[in-house]
């Protein structure tokens, strides 16, 4: 008896769940037989009771296998505009619900985990609205021959292109962009540490955040943090730069309109522009009812 039971509970740890015959690791839907399901019950007792642990490991695994993050509807550079694409979870409560009934019914077979669909923030049809409204636009110039900052400039300009901002919203220039690291394509190029020039991994990325701050610099946007470099820049007047680093200042502003604000921005060729766009009907929102 003893032995059966050290089997059973070897099995558990090694067989999550069983795919049907049909199915591979890539698709979907999973299917959970019912001799899988049973495993899932408490050892050393003879009232069959679910293994609740075992079952948050199991719902954990595979909500890591069928996520599936949705995306969102973004203008591509020839104007036209993409459609969304909604992504997929597991559908958490119909899943207790069919894993239960699973478990209790002596006469099932199993089931197919549930999914629900998960749609994404910004859609065709509200890229529409807010592109017809230009609010601000600002542009800089870069040496096109430095391959590597250009590089890293087009890269960071890619990451915050077709950003929607919310009304309410706060912007982050490092949470938009991410850790600029070589893994994510950035080259060592021409930064200012200290005061001091010197090279390191994502030099270049300064000049995206100072072109947005000055395009955003608005009646409709609060700046919420913005810090200046230790040294004056080329591509700027003095006092309109917003430095970045991933491990230290930021740049972010909140959305004070009242409808959602878009980013627009490109660079090539040494030049680097950021526009901001709105609905027709984008105002300042200041709080009070009229």
């Amino acid at each position: 008896m003893k032995l059966i039971k050290i089997c059973c509970v070897l099995l558990i740890i090694f067989l999550p769940y069983n795919l049907s015959a049909e199915e591979t690791e890539d698709t979907k839907p999973i299917y959970i037989e019912k001799l899988e399901v049973d495993q899932y019950s408490l050892d050393y007792t003879d009232t069959p009771f679910i293994n609740q642990d075992k079952l948050a490991s199991l719902l954990t695994n595979l909500k890591k296998r069928v996520y599936e993050a949705p995306t969102n509807a973004k203008i591509a550079d020839d104007g036209r505009i993409i459609s969304e694409k909604p992504g997929f979870t597991i559908d958490e409560d119909q899943f207790h619900i069919q894993f239960r009934e699973t478990f209790y019914n002596h006469d099932a077979k199993g089931f197919h985990v549930p999914t629900q669909p998960i749609y994404p923030r910004v859609d065709k049809a509200l890229l529409e609205e807010i592109r017809t409204n230009q609010l601000g636009s600002y542009v800089t110039y870069f040496k096109k021959g430095n391959k590597e900052r250009s590089h890293n400039i087009a890269l960071a300009a890619e990451a915050i292109n077709n950003h929607v901002i919310f009304p309410g919203e706060v912007f982050s220039f490092n949470e938009v962009v991410g850790e600029r690291t070589t893994n994510r394509g950035y080259k060592r190029a021409p930064v200012i540490v200290k005061g001091e020039l010197s090279e390191g991994i994502g030099g270049g990325i300064c000049q995206v955040s100072s072109t947005l701050f000055n395009a955003v610099d608005l009646k409709g946007i609060q700046i919420v943090e913005r810090y200046a470099h230790s040294r004056s820049v080329p591509y700027v007047p003095p006092g309109r730069d917003a430095t970045v680093s991933w491990w230290g200042p930021d740049f972010t502003f909140k959305n004070k309109y009242n409808q959602p604000v878009l980013i627009r921005a490109k660079a090539g060729n040494g030049k680097m522009m950021v526009r901001i766009f709105s609905s027709e009907s984008a105002e300042h929102f200041t709080g009070n009812r009229r």
